[in-house]
């Protein structure tokens, strides 16, 4: 086989590139995750949200450089093996698969309670085996459907704004911003909305398959971002003119809750099935990272060879696809979608972590060193600001994954001694 056939095909542009980010980052957080933040934060929803677009922006600077540097699938397990060593890596990838795994199974379940809350884990396996068949043909057929998830999404969101901030119920006197739930609050709130923002990293993780990488990956993470930043201000902004913080912390579908204190009853299917798109347009994207960090942490060893294999027509990780798509589905089966949320987070946010500290050694510059700083402090602080028993099943699974890692590198010395 001629080196260029164990490779991933690049066929992705700017374009394309920003709209994965998109599709992971506006999908279903944006209907259910202002309603959380809400709840823990009262009036300090705003700042939490920007501290959470903050401590984001660090991460996908930190991100961008990096895959500027070293253009291949894996995203911060690779940049973690390269800058800090192979155990960083690892723990890196380790986080990432574990983690999104979870988000994968809490995006399944998602889709399943509002198509059909009484059947919703069967809905949910058929979702994620209906999009790992997507993935399946090719990372183009991938980057079609969710351009065509994001543009839906995005109309659905544009009609919530306007329908909220035109109404007659619409009142600036419920954009209090303040401290009401002290600054705790406001640190876990920033930490739930995270989890909605962390989707820029599909674009590195897909690295192998963009089209000049040095100049396109830069590009594209901060343009996704300020457009999901931007999207999500709107939609807070929105949603609070006609519900004020107390009544969004307590609706369980916070924006149809919005449109119908707005007065228009009428759209409040049409954004249950927005929520259902964006459902699945964020279970696709992060299935295609999964798949891609798995491909990576194959190829070194940590998971068996075989999911290595690239098909020698789709040009993508099948292997790594199928079992990624089978695991997610039995989760999607078993697990709750609250707790998935929770572990998720600070998974994630541990990973993005690593990248931080990695960006940390590309540059001996103050000021290049400064925002990889913030962003690693960001991580660790909204991390631990999260509920108890999140950070407790995160460090826990962190700490099995870190000694799973000990005893084969104890087995690997012992058989070559």
């Amino acid at each position: 086989m001629r080196p260029s056939d164990t490779g991933l095909r690049r066929t992705l542009g700017v374009r394309d590139a920003v709209v994965v980010g998109l599709g992971s980052m506006i999908g279903a957080g944006v209907f259910s995750a202002l309603g959380p933040a809400a709840r823990v934060a009262g009036t300090g929803l705003l700042p939490g949200l920007a501290l959470a677009a903050l401590v984001a922006y660090c991460n996908a600077m930190s991100s961008a450089r990096l895959a500027a540097r070293y253009p291949a699938s894996g995203g911060t397990y690779v940049y973690g093996r390269e800058r800090l060593g192979a155990f960083w890596g690892y723990l890196a990838g380790w986080a990432f698969v574990v983690g999104k795994t979870a988000s994968c199974a809490a995006m399944a379940l998602t889709v399943g309670a509002y198509v059909w809350p009484g059947q919703a884990h069967a809905v949910a396996v058929a979702a994620v085996g209906a999009l790992t068949a997507v993935n399946y043909g090719g990372i183009q057929k991938s980057a079609w459907l969710t351009r065509v998830i994001v543009a839906v999404v995005l109309a659905v969101l544009a009609t919530v704004v306007v329908s909220c901030l035109a109404s007659g119920q619409a009142g600036a006197g419920r954009l209090d911003i303040g401290l009401s739930s002290g600054a705790g609050g406001v640190l876990q709130a920033a930490g739930l909305l995270f989890f909605a923002f962390a989707g820029y990293a599909r674009i590195a993780t897909l690295g192998e398959e963009v089209r000049d990488p040095a100049r396109t990956i830069p590009r594209a993470i901060p343009l996704a971002l300020g457009i999901a930043l931007v999207v999500y201000a709107c939609v807070a902004v929105a949603a609070l003119t006609v519900l004020g913080a107390g009544r969004l912390g307590y609706a369980t579908a916070p924006l149809a809750e919005a449109v119908r204190a707005a007065g228009m009853p009428a759209l409040v299917p049409v954004v249950r099935a927005g929520a259902v798109v964006a459902a699945l347009g964020s279970l696709l994207a992060l299935v295609l990272g999964v798949s891609r960090t798995t491909l990576a942490m194959a190829r070194d060893g940590h998971l068996p060879r075989a999911l290595a294999a690239v098909h020698p027509r789709f040009r993508v990780p099948h292997r790594a696809e199928l079992a990624v798509g089978a695991v997610v589905a039995m989760a999607a089966a078993t697990v709750d979608v609250r707790g998935a949320i929770g572990f998720s987070s600070f998974g994630v946010l541990a990973y993005y972590a690593v990248a931080n500290a990695s960006a940390w050694t590309l540059s001996p510059a103050p000021l290049s060193r400064a925002v990889p700083v913030v962003g690693l402090l960001g991580c660790a602080t909204l991390a631990f600001a999260l509920p108890a028993v999140s950070v407790a099943a995160g460090a826990g699974v962190l700490a099995a994954g870190a000694a799973a890692y000990g005893v084969r590198r104890w087995w690997a010395d012992r058989r070559e001694a």
